[in-house]
């Protein structure tokens, strides 16, 4: 750029450059976290665009999984060009993020769970980024599809808050053929602990009891994950990987 060329304004980029007409064009998935976040804030400075501006706030915070633990108006105001607007508007945004439980999402009868892939894809995105450990049960019919989902505890995983009492409760109200257990791990280890498998082993055995087959257990953490079936942590859950 020569000494007489002004920079290039945002309003001046071509179409498919701009997130919003991006994201009409080809759809949210295909936008970056950037240009997400910067649809959110609208409007740069003077000085930058509302991309650089976008890109800026997520590199300060190292990465948006840790920007959206921002619960404070006052620190996200920290950073130059989040004025009272913007930032109110990301703590909004952060905090539906937070409230849609993997419970409340509506299952399709027709779909039915034929590997562990289908159940991270279904309830990482809201797991991964927890920073506690949240345990959950998801109940299954007789075709191996998704009934309904519980939360059954949050903190520190142990026998004294998953009881088995409590997860065959939940699943013989569900009327519910077999069950998938489902936790994530904060610090992004996806290998089962001796907590993990001892407290299976106690579900697994208590479904022989109410004849409610246990078909999985799976580890999310960060990008990862484990199942337990895969690793032969589970035995005879053969329907569940080749029900497809």
């Amino acid at each position: 750029m020569s000494e007489n060329e002004e920079p290039l304004k945002f309003r001046d980029f071509p179409a498919d450059d701009k997130p919003r007409e991006k994201l009409l064009k080809y759809g949210a998935d295909k936008l970056s976290e950037s240009e997400l976040l910067a649809i959110l804030i609208r409007t740069g400075t003077k000085n930058k665009s509302v991309l650089d501006l976008a890109r800026g706030l997520i590199l300060e915070h190292k990465n948006l999984t840790i920007l959206s633990q921002v619960r404070s108006a006052q620190k996200l105001r920290e950073h130059k060009g989040i004025g009272a607007d913007k930032a109110a508007t990301l703590l909004a945004a952060f905090e539906i993020a937070r409230r849609v439980k993997p419970d409340d999402r509506y299952e399709d009868p027709n779909v039915r769970v034929t590997s562990p892939e289908y159940i991270v894809n279904k309830f990482s995105s809201e797991l991964k980024t927890e920073m506690v450990e949240k345990f959950y049960v998801i109940a299954l019919n007789a075709a191996n599809s998704i009934i309904s989902t519980k939360l059954i505890s949050s903190g520190h995983l142990d026998a004294s808050v998953v009881h088995p009492r409590e997860i065959f409760k939940f699943a013989i109200e569900c009327s519910a053929k077999s069950i998938i257990l489902l936790h994530n791990h904060p610090s992004g280890n996806t290998e089962p602990s001796k907590a993990d498998i001892s407290i299976t082993d106690r579900i697994v055995k208590g479904g022989h009891i109410f004849s409610i087959k246990v078909l999985d257990h799976i580890i999310i953490a960060g990008n990862g994950f484990s199942s337990f079936v895969e690793r032969g942590l589970i035995a005879d859950t053969q329907e569940y990987l080749s029900n497809g």
